[in-house]
């Protein structure tokens, strides 16, 4: 049987997963997309495909990846999804297939136990705090049973955690084969079974890291691949952006400061005046930083188009460059002169040389195809880059690479990636421009299962008070539901602002809980909004932005409400977005049209498709900008949406979230 028959078996009404799968069911969307996946396959091709909520896209992909019998590469956006990757859909469908497939899960080196940093964070003032020395004490337990050592492996373990940089490597600090513990090493362990499996899950920064610096392992795996599928595609541009250009940051200086003094006061004491060579370093790095004055809460980006980022002094700053250059010159002539005495000598040698090479790449002229910033916070970040990975896509993916027999697959997937039909604002990015394009809609009816509102008259979206009207608005609707209740913001102040209204609004007798984001962890966070959801507990609303406007999965009744503040623009001062409109411009093309209304379309669209998960969802859409329906463009944005079915006044509104409650309450068991 071909692979393509094999599949249209595999996803029939009586077929192998219809038996085996308890939750599946047959859906012809998901059919077609397997079936172009299953011909990309064994055609050797590219498929971007983007699939709608609800369309099974998981299976899709991996039901023909399984059964083409080929080597196969997965990646995901995030190291959550490779986790529900690796540990619940490949191990149900390979039982389901019968296949004896090898399975591996390799995540990049900070998310491993490193046993030899390990060993010397006891000697680790950082590691002298109480909280940080009772986490590490219970890494220190666990690493006596864990076989992985992947650090989500222990519970409770906090992921902003003080102790987990003390206790995993960087590429800057791995000492690779000639650290005391590389037989042991646990990110070695991972990359053995990676390339001795049939089926390997990985991230995106991994890949786009590995193509950068060629650091991870891939560069052994990738040749014996010949299928790669990329989930959660729509992040695959802005990934692959932070990854192919150059970065130096302050707080990567200190950390080379923080390593220098310690090893050199426990390994070399005497031999050198550390104390004055690390403290040169720090001051350069510090004298930089004052270069940048005040960061704003929540930090800015500073263009970066001459000798100095704008609004800064130039001879002050390239002086300040020069003297951190100069610093880790010093730094590391004085490694050299002691490194025989150990690898972490050697390796700490070859980081200030690196140090010194980004300080002298930033003196000088940025490439002419590329984008420079500054990232001004309590640290700098300067950032060299491409302006999208189109030519990387081109030159280092698509194209053959010397010495490979033959080409292979490539499966680029979403749920959103695109407004047009060719998905162009995720294919010209991504070079993607001649692959094969398929477009399949969700099957949920989005008419009977929810509806969109936006409020009119409203103040305008730069006006003081819009954010006052968002959270009256939400007080006066969040109660209807006993919370349920998901806001997003497309900034920070807005999202400080709105939290602290509601505390003042929303009625004291609802017992509505307001969760705002950076309270806690994503993960607790989105775990307090559903159990707030539970019967006799205190509903909530979660004020959040950014990464919540995708990737959060609140299926059922514990989400019915979700209310946007605005349009999601790209933010015009942006030194990115400023460089990609210039690009478009000097093209005779219109940035406005083709670059800040396409990003508009897919994060809008992002941001709605939190509300409907599931065929028995409910809920409602509440866009509190009136440019969506007072301007033109406004219709392209609702085009872009599911096709929910429009709701004219708050009242229809307060219907439609009354009859949800009286819908749950009296539903039968």
């Amino acid at each position: 049987m071909n692979l393509p028959d094999a599949v249209r078996a595999a996803f029939a009404p009586e077929g192998v997963l219809a038996r085996t799968v308890d939750e599946f069911r047959s859906r012809s969307g998901q059919t077609e997309m397997a079936l172009a996946v299953a011909d990309a396959i064994a055609q050797r091709s590219v498929l971007v495909a983007e699939a709608g909520t609800g369309v099974g896209k998981t299976y899709a992909y991996l039901v023909p990846a399984l059964l083409s019998g080929e080597r196969v590469l997965l990646s995901t956006a995030t190291k959550t999804l490779q986790d529900q990757l690796y540990a619940r859909d490949l191990p149900r469908l390979v039982q389901a297939l019968g296949l004896p497939l090898r399975m591996a899960l390799l995540k990049g080196r900070a998310s491993y136990l490193c046993l030899h940093r390990m060993e010397l964070a006891r000697q680790d003032g950082a590691a002298a705090a109480p909280l940080a020395a009772h986490a590490l004490a219970r890494v220190e337990r666990w690493a006596q049973q864990t076989r992985s050592g992947d650090l989500a492996e222990l519970p409770g373990l906090d992921e902003r955690s003080p102790v987990i940089p003390l206790v995993t490597s960087t590429r800057d600090n791995c000492l690779g084969s000639n650290c005391p513990r590389f037989r042991d090493c646990h990110v070695n362990l991972a990359r053995r079974e990676a390339l001795a499996a049939d089926v390997v899950v990985i991230n995106h920064h991994l890949f786009f890291a590995d193509l950068a610096v060629r650091e991870s392992g891939m560069a052994e795996l990738l040749p014996s691949v010949r299928t790669v599928v990329f989930d959660e595609a729509h992040t695959l541009n802005e990934t692959g952006v932070q990854f192919l250009g150059r970065q130096l940051s302050t707080a990567q200086v200190l950390d080379f400061c923080r390593d220098l003094l310690a090893c050199g006061l426990q390994q070399a004491r005497g031999l050198a005046d550390w104390n004055q060579l690390a403290g040169a370093v720090e001051r350069a790095a510090r004298d930089l930083r004052l270069c940048a004055g005040r960061a704003p809460a929540g930090g800015s980006r500073h263009a970066w188009n001459e000798a100095a980022p704008e609004r800064i002094d130039a001879a002050a700053w390239s002086a300040a460059l020069a003297g951190l250059l100069q610093a880790c010159a010093g730094a590391r002539a004085a490694l050299e002169q002691v490194s025989e005495l150990g690898p972490d000598f050697l390796r700490l040698a070859e980081r200030a040389r690196a140090l010194a090479a980004l300080a002298e790449f930033f003196l000088a002229e940025r490439a002419p195809e590329s984008v420079r910033w500054l990232e001004v916070s309590q640290q700098l970040r300067l950032v060299e880059s491409p302006l999208d990975i189109a030519e990387a896509v081109q030159t280092r993916l698509l194209a053959p690479r010397e010495g490979e027999a033959s080409a292979r697959a490539w499966i680029f997937t979403s749920a959103t990636l695109g407004d047009d039909e060719r998905l162009s604002w995720f294919t010209e990015p991504c070079g993607l421009s001649e692959a094969r394009v398929l477009r399949v809609d969700s099957p949920f009816d989005y008419a009977q299962q929810a509806a969109v509102y936006v409020p009119r008259p409203f103040p305008k979206p730069a006006e003081p008070r819009h954010s006052e009207e968002v959270a009256a608005l939400v007080a006066r609707l969040a109660p209807l539901l006993g919370g349920r209740t998901l806001v997003l913001t497309t900034s920070l102040r807005a999202l400080r602002t709105i939290t602290e209204l509601l505390h003042q609004d929303l009625p004291v007798a609802s017992g509505l809980q307001v969760l705002s984001q950076g309270q806690l962890p994503k993960r607790e966070l989105l775990e307090r909004f559903r159990w707030g959801a539970e019967p006799g507990q205190p509903g909530c609303v979660l004020v959040a932005s950014a990464s919540f406007w995708e990737g959060v999965d609140i299926p059922g009744e514990a989400l019915q409400l979700v209310v946007i503040d605005k349009l999601p623009f790209p933010p015009p001062g942006d030194p990115l977005v400023q460089a990609r409109s210039r690009r478009l411009e000097q093209a005779g093309r219109s940035a406005f049209n083709d670059y800040y209304v396409p990003e508009a379309a897919v994060a809008l669209k992002q941001g709605a498709g939190r509300l409907i998960r599931r065929e028995s969802d409910r809920g409602v859409l509440v866009i509190c900008d009136t440019r969506l329906v007072a301007m033109g463009y406004g219709r392209r944005l609702l085009a872009a949406l599911p096709p929910m079915r429009r709701i004219q006044t708050e009242g229809e509104v307060v219907q439609t979230l009354q009859g949800f409650t009286t819908a749950s309450t009296t539903d039968p068991a």
